[in-house]
């Protein structure tokens, strides 16, 4: 699936049912008594941290979130319902910003609902107005209005395992293997143009796209990708077996990350010399011993090597075993 990590939309609560202006005659009395119920409250919306979901797809097309208002009073003293609340969820760490107030509201905790947008109260009816009728001013409250916010909704963490490099490095190809993801590949560049989720049991792996050199600067996917590193715990670094300089290959990025921020220099990393079925065994012992230098664990992989997958598979498992 495709990721969905930044949007805009507006939240809005139900407004309160009104309050009922209604009177009850009774046969062969003069005498009218006030019965007008209560409108009902309107619904509350709520958002709150699911492990369920993984980024804000729900939102792709959907720009508006909307509870019910709560119904109006009714004669005979009858009170209007309240309207159902509404709880959205959305992955953890995903923060909210209202963009009036600048307010952000980080939702973290899992089963924790926060209260977003509250539904108005519901307005007050005529039942409980008992004055001299000759002195009797007709009144119906009105409910009250729902709050409405906007607010642009960033996912600060996408995934526990980022798949990064160049473009066509195989991250697409590994990315479907160990998950049920579908991305699209093929043999040019930027062939992914937003990250790709995939699950690998409870682990989410994100196909991220590409970069080239001056990312750091907006070239390329620029920013964005960077960004998209930002929000995942460990590193999987993808370089291409076949590439001339694979040492030169894991600096453009090492490069990239350093001018645009310290943080994802200090994240975990693993290099995965990548499409090992298109080099001689002589090459890859190369390659890998170019790549030493930079003290990180190197694992030679081909989706076409079921020993080395099943390598990757056990390393994964071992990195997030709880």
């Amino acid at each position: 699936m495709a990721l969905v990590d930044d949007v805009k939309i507006t939240v809005k609560a139900g407004n309160g049912g009104n309050g009922a202006k209604t009177f009850l005659s009774m046969t062969g009395s003069p005498k009218t008594y006030a019965d007008g119920g209560n409108g009902g409250r309107g619904g509350d919306v709520f958002f709150k941290a699911s492990n369920n979901t993984s980024d804000l797809s729900e939102f792709r097309y959907k720009k508006s979130i909307t509870a019910p208002n709560g119904q109006n009073g009714m004669h005979k003293n009858l009170f209007g319902r309240s309207a159902e609340d509404i709880t959205v969820l959305v992955p953890p760490g995903t923060m909210l910003i209202n963009e009036e107030t600048g307010e952000e509201i980080e939702i973290v905790e899992l089963d924790t609902p926060i209260l977003i947008a509250q539904g108005g109260r519901g307005g007050q009816g005529n039942h409980d107005y008992k004055p001299d009728m000759s002195r009797y001013q007709p009144q119906r409250v009105e409910g009250g209005l729902g709050e409405e916010k906007k607010f642009h909704v960033i996912l600060n963490l996408i995934a526990d395992i980022g798949l990064i490099g160049l473009p066509n490095a195989g991250k697409s190809s590994l990315l479907k293997t160990l998950t049920n993801a579908t991305p699209k590949i093929g043999n040019y560049p930027f062939t992914t143009l937003e990250p790709n989720l995939g699950a690998f049991g409870k682990i989410i792996i994100a196909d991220i796209p590409g970069l080239i050199e001056g990312a750091s600067t907006g070239k390329g996917l620029g920013i964005t990708f960077l960004k998209h590193i930002e929000k995942t715990k460990i590193l999987m670094h993808c370089i291409d077996a076949t590439s001339e300089n694979v040492a030169d290959t894991y600096e453009i990025v090492r490069k990239e990350f350093e001018k645009y921020g310290e943080k994802l220099l200090l994240k975990d990393e693993i290099i995965l010399l990548t499409k090992t079925d298109l080099a001689n065994p002589e090459t890859i012992k190369k390659q890998i011993k170019s790549l030493e230098k930079f003290k990180k664990d190197i694992i030679p992989v081909s989706i076409y090597d079921e020993d080395s997958m099943e390598e990757i598979k056990k390393l994964i498992t071992r990195l997030f075993k709880s």
